[in-house]
């Protein structure tokens, strides 16, 4: 299993984590297989998006933010990070992506991201690849 550290800097921001990953898959050499992502974290996420216009992410942070405001959820009054925990409850915390000729096989756009919705922080994202 290897596992990746990224620091964030913002309290909300998106990470493209695909060069990291990339170069994992590389070091098991396997040629055909699954790439397995977690991240351990209750107020981050990981999901596929494009990451080559910033548009993009910032998009979808503020979609998230339209449909999940700050400051209105009963977990405030501990933390006061409700939302952030919500956001990662429904990005979600793992990805499967398939392995094909020894790369990643996303497509031309996408990217694997990391959404941070209650930082800065420190993340670890969990890798397993597994093939032949």
């Amino acid at each position: 299993m290897f596992q990746i550290k990224i620091k964030t800097s913002t309290r909300e921001q998106g990470i493209d984590i695909t060069s990291q990953i990339k170069q994992l898959v590389q070091k098991t050499g396997i040629k055909e297989g699954i790439c397995f992502l977690y991240c351990p974290h209750a107020t981050a996420a990981v999901t596929v998006a494009e990451s080559y216009d910033p548009n993009v992410l910032k998009d979808i942070t503020n979609c998230l933010n339209k449909l999940i405001p700050k400051g209105k959820w009963l977990h405030d009054r501990i933390d006061n990070n409700g939302d952030a925990h919500i956001k990662a409850a429904i990005v979600g915390p793992s990805l499967s992506i398939p392995i094909q000729n020894k790369k990643l096989a996303l497509g031309t756009w996408q990217n694997i991201i990391l959404l941070e919705f209650d930082g800065p922080r420190e993340r670890t994202i969990l890798c397993k690849i597994q093939g032949e």
